[in-house]
Formats: structure tokens, C-alpha cells, sequence
């Protein structure tokens, strides 16, 4: 007796299969543009709450630092006069609620178009010197090896490429020229100053006016602040990688920092 012979799969088939395929990864791609995480916002003082809002006890929420910055704001605040230094204590890297430094470029991904890359270090040290209204001593510095956005690939290739920060491991800010604050704000106000002072970036150093506001909670001085800079003036050279079509050739550097006096 003849055996039947094995059903061969049709073309037709395995063509279905290859369209259902392409058009689920397709949508997975349209999706995870549309839909993934964005990066964080931009700093701004706005998310600060003011010592005597009840918010001001969680300031951090979830975070073990929490009834720190509820302690310090619930004491009076005395004379502002003095040094004050960036307090990493305060605050959580996971939610941004402390003291960072960090960059925003705008970039063009193989995979998913637009982008805005966003790299943080919350290693950051300085401090402010107060006396009356002015503001007459300020520096700090930025970790730069530290710096983390949300895919290691990036923060891997800047290492060796872009600001290469295994050569250059830090910046740093100096103020040159004291700020005239006019007036001391009362707790929860925010002002806004402009900071001139040296801009140190892969090694190249230049003068620069930094746009700056800062706000009082407590015995809490918040200065959350951002410069433009433009790759070629401090000779940086534009990362390039596969996955990057494209990469502007110009960035902001942006900061927030938590001062508690001495």
C-alpha cells in the first residue's frame, strides 16, 4: 500500500507568518516610540515645596532622608550669613529630589527617531558664602564619571567619546564676581540671579553667565540653574555610534543643589 505523502507547508503560509511577524514588531516599534518613558524634566525651582507646607516633611518621598530635611526646616532659621555646602544627605538620585549635575542633548536614534538624552551625577560637592544680601564666594563640582541616563551604552561611549570623562573626570564652576541679592527672600520665595564665574568642561576652561534661582525652605537653600554650551567652544568632539543617526552640536548643562549652612 502507497504511504501518503507529507503535506509540504504552502508558500502562501509561511509568507502569513513573516507578514504577522513584521507587522507585530512593527507595532511593538510604533509603541515603544510612542509610549516608552520619557526622560526627566528640565530643573525647576516650581517643584520645591516651602518649609511651612505641610510637604515640606516629605520633601523626599519614600526616602530615608526624608525626616532630615523636615528637621532642618522646622528650625529657625537665624542669620543667613555664613557658609553653606551641598548636602547629599537630602533627598533620593531615584526621583531626582536631591542634589545633581548633568546634561540635555538632543539626538537622533536608529531605532526610535527624536530623542533628548539626559545624563545626571549625583556626585556633586560645593558650596555658597553668605554675607547680608550678597553672595560672595561659590564653586562646585561635578563627578562626571558618575554620570547615568537611562541606557548604559550612552554613558559607556561618552567615557571615550564626546566629553570622555575617563580623561576629564570632572567640571566644575567658580564664582568670579559677586551676586547682589537686593534683598534676603523670605522662607518658600524663589529669586532668580545671574552667576558669572569660570566653567571648567573637558578641560577647557571659559567665562560664562550662569541663569540661576534659588529658593529658601527651612534652613534648606535650593539653586537649581542651566548654561548652554556649544560642543566646539570647549572641543568637544560629537560622539558617534551605530545606534545614533545624528547629535546636535550643542547641549545644556543643568543642575539642582541643596545647601544647609555649617
Amino acid at each position: 500500500m502507497t504511504q501518503p505523502k507529507p503535506m509540504r507547508a504552502r508558500p502562501v503560509f509561511w509568507l502569513s507568518v513573516v507578514i504577522l511577524v513584521a507587522a507585530v514588531g512593527g507595532s511593538f516599534g510604533i509603541w515603544y516610540l510612542f509610549l516608552r518613558p520619557s526622560g526627566p524634566p528640565p530643573v525647576s525651582i516650581s517643584s520645591i515645596p516651602t518649609a511651612s507646607a505641610p510637604a515640606a516633611a516629605s520633601f523626599v518621598p519614600g526616602s530615608t532622608s526624608s525626616a532630615a530635611i523636615g528637621a532642618a526646616s522646622s528650625g529657625g532659621t537665624g542669620s543667613l550669613d555664613g557658609t553653606w555646602t551641598v548636602d547629599t544627605g537630602i533627598g533620593s538620585f531615584s526621583d531626582f529630589t536631591n542634589s545633581f549635575a548633568g546634561y540635555r542633548v538632543q539626538e537622533q536614534l536608529a531605532s526610535i527617531g527624536a530623542n533628548t538624552a539626559v545624563g545626571r551625577t549625583p556626585k556633586v560637592t560645593g558650596s555658597i558664602t553668605l554675607k547680608g544680601t550678597m553672595v560672595t564666594a561659590g564653586a562646585f563640582t561635578a563627578d562626571l564619571t558618575a554620570l547615568q541616563s537611562d541606557d548604559d551604552r550612552r554613558d559607556g561611549q561618552l567615557r571615550r567619546q564626546g566629553i570622555q570623562t575617563a580623561q576629564f573626570p570632572t567640571a566644575t564652576f567658580n564664582l568670579t564676581k559677586p551676586i547682589d541679592l537686593g534683598a534676603l527672600p523670605a522662607d518658600g520665595q524663589a529669586l532668580q540671579a545671574t552667576a558669572t564665574g569660570d566653567f571648567t568642561l573637558h578641560g577647557v576652561t571659559k567665562s560664562v553667565q550662569l541663569q540661576v534661582t534659588a529658593k529658601r525652605s527651612g534652613s534648606v537653600i535650593v539653586v537649581t540653574g542651566s548654561l548652554p554650551v556649544s560642543f566646539a567652544d570647549y572641543g568637544i568632539g560629537k560622539p558617534n555610534s551605530f545606534l545614533v543617526l545624528s547629535i546636535d552640536d550643542h547641549g545644556t548643562m543643568e543642575f539642582q543643589l541643596l545647601f544647609t549652612k555649617r
